[in-house]
């Protein structure tokens, strides 16, 4: 097998398709986890204006970050180049997203603080303890979730949802839902028409 690069990288976790311990693709992620760290041990290590923040989290994820986008250090990410933000997210202090999995996040939504993303899995059984499930985390548009939110591997939060503090989401939670709770069940539907976002 060739070295791999960034896009072949991209291309095996965006497909599904198992990390497995000690392989080449297994390196490359670890490898291009320092950069990550360079750029958000910057990005935590002082005041930052709102320009110096989206540079930096341009570099972090190897994409522009409209000027819309609002984070509020520290934030921390583990890899960077598998997040899509959109324009006007917000993402309070404290925010931890393990974006190798990708994590896309739609246009006006809000992160409260403390909430983690987290995009992968590892092997059920011991002996491949080591190997790595991704999947992709989706959250739609005008979507909010409260204070210290989790949201496990696979899941999909649909347009204009409402995630209440606290709530570990292990499953897809359709648009114009609220959910609570661990894990988070649906307490009700708001009756916004998301349609229009």
């Amino acid at each position: 097998m060739s070295k791999v690069n960034m896009s072949d990288f991209l291309d095996h976790v965006n497909r599904g398709a198992v990390i497995e311990g000690g392989s080449q693709q297994h390196r490359f992620m670890h490898a291009a986890g320092q950069e990550a760290l360079r750029v958000v041990a910057e990005l935590n290590s002082g005041f930052r204006t709102p320009e110096e923040v989206r540079d930096l989290l341009s570099q972090l994820t190897g994409r522009a970050v409209h000027e819309s986008v609002t984070v509020f250090p520290p934030f921390y990410s583990e890899f960077g180049k598998n997040l899509i933000l959109g324009q006007d997210v917000f993402i309070n202090i404290g925010c931890r997203f393990q974006d190798t999995g990708g994590i896309t996040i739609g246009d006006g939504t809000l992160i409260g603080h403390g909430s983690t993303l987290t995009t992968l899995n590892h092997d059920v059984d011991p002996d491949r303890r080591a190997d790595m499930i991704p999947a992709r985390i989706v959250i739609g548009r005008k979507v909010w979730l409260g204070a210290a939110v989790t949201v496990v591997p696979g899941v999909t939060i649909g347009d204009g949802a409402i995630v209440g503090a606290g709530a570990v989401v292990t499953r897809d939670v359709p648009a114009n839902a609220i959910v609570a709770g661990v894990p988070a069940k649906l307490i009700r539907m708001t009756g916004f028409d998301t349609s229009q976002f």
